[in-house]
């Protein structure tokens, strides 16, 4: 039997993936309220700035579990080979948000009170809104909404200037991500210690070793000269910006199953330095995801009304009528990005 290097089978088990039409997985912040705490009482917050209970709560209990359907395998696809896409993130007492895009269309919903009470800034109920806001009251009430992504484009660009400005922003394509791809590959081996672990039935482990400060300021060095080419908005840390980053190592343990990748498990406690940290880590599970199928009941929104009208506060709502609304001075919900 061909015995293999750790680094060897890592990358055939990542070649595995990028072959297939479809990649899910499920990741997962492993941690507890206490470990948080102490995180946040490390960073001195300002009296009445500490993290809430609740925050700490959802944040030791979220999960994210994504899905993207490809007509080609996943290493050879572009963004126009793509026929499906479906995120949602979860806490511990259910969904908080989910977002699908099955062709031209997006769907989405979302636990609007829940993560308006985490953040602070509680939205405002469905029936406090007028009849303008249409299907946006479908959204803070948590149901299903729906918008073609090519007129969400086109509104966001009539929204900052005349219809025939800039278009937005290109994404990520191919060629750029290739060499992301190979700047990642180039620091690992230069920095990374791998060694294989004990497993049975087909499964092993592959144990990844690396000073964090050291890893995190090559790998910036290296996609620093790429900025150019990424979606704008962008911004990388400096230099200057990593070098209190703790040095201590960090160590990923890859799980395979019969050559295929099937977690990672990241373990992220010595970050925390002198930090009172129980657990602090990530576990990334892969072939667990959400479908990207269309969901029943979905209410169209009005992107041009909603853009126009009732946000832009165009002529459906008085300055007047805004005022009597009960809106005034509350925070509306952001668009999705």
């Amino acid at each position: 039997m061909e015995q293999l290097s750790a680094g060897k089978k890592l990358d055939r088990a990542f070649e595995k993936l990028g072959k297939k039409n479809t990649l899910s997985f499920e990741l997962d912040v492993d941690t507890d309220v206490a470990s948080l705490k102490a995180l946040d009482a490390k960073s001195r917050p300002a009296p009445g700035d500490e993290i809430p209970d609740d925050a700490a709560k959802l944040i030791s209990g979220a999960r994210i579990t994504v899905t993207v359907q490809s007509k080609k395998p996943i290493d050879e696809s572009d963004e126009k080979d793509l026929v499906g896409m479906a995120m949602k993130v979860s806490s511990p007492d259910g969904d908080l948000a989910e977002y699908r895009v099955i062709g031209d269309t997006a769907y989405i919903r979302a636990d609007m009170d829940t993560i308006g009470k985490l953040s602070g800034s509680p939205v405002p109920a469905a029936a406090d809104l007028p009849p303008e806001a249409g299907a946006i009251k479908n959204v803070l009430e948590g149901k299903w909404v729906k918008f073609d992504t090519k007129e969400m484009q086109k509104a966001t660009a009539d929204g900052k200037g005349p219809k025939d400005g800039p278009a937005p922003g290109p994404s990520l394509d191919a060629k750029t991500q290739k060499k992301l791809v190979n700047a990642l590959r180039d620091v690992v081996a230069r920095h990374v210690h791998l060694k294989t672990a004990g497993g049975g039935n087909g499964t092993e482990h592959v144990l990844a070793t690396a000073p964090f400060r050291t890893l995190v300021t090559e790998l910036f060095g290296k996609i620093r000269p790429l900025v150019k080419d990424l979606p704008p908005g962008m911004e990388l840390p400096t230099a200057k910006d990593l070098k209190d980053a703790p040095a201590a190592k960090v160590t990923a343990d890859f799980t395979l199953k019969n050559g295929e990748l099937t977690e990672v498990d990241v373990d992220l406690a010595k970050l925390a330095e002198n930090a009172k940290v129980k657990k602090l880590g990530l576990t990334l599970r892969l072939g667990r995801g959400t479908r990207p199928t269309v969901p029943a009941g979905a209410t169209k929104l009005d992107l041009k009304a909603l853009m126009q009208g009732f946000v832009g506060g165009g002529p459906g709502m008085s300055d007047a009528e805004f005022a009597e609304s009960g809106l005034s001075g509350q925070d509306l919900p952001q668009d999705a990005s």
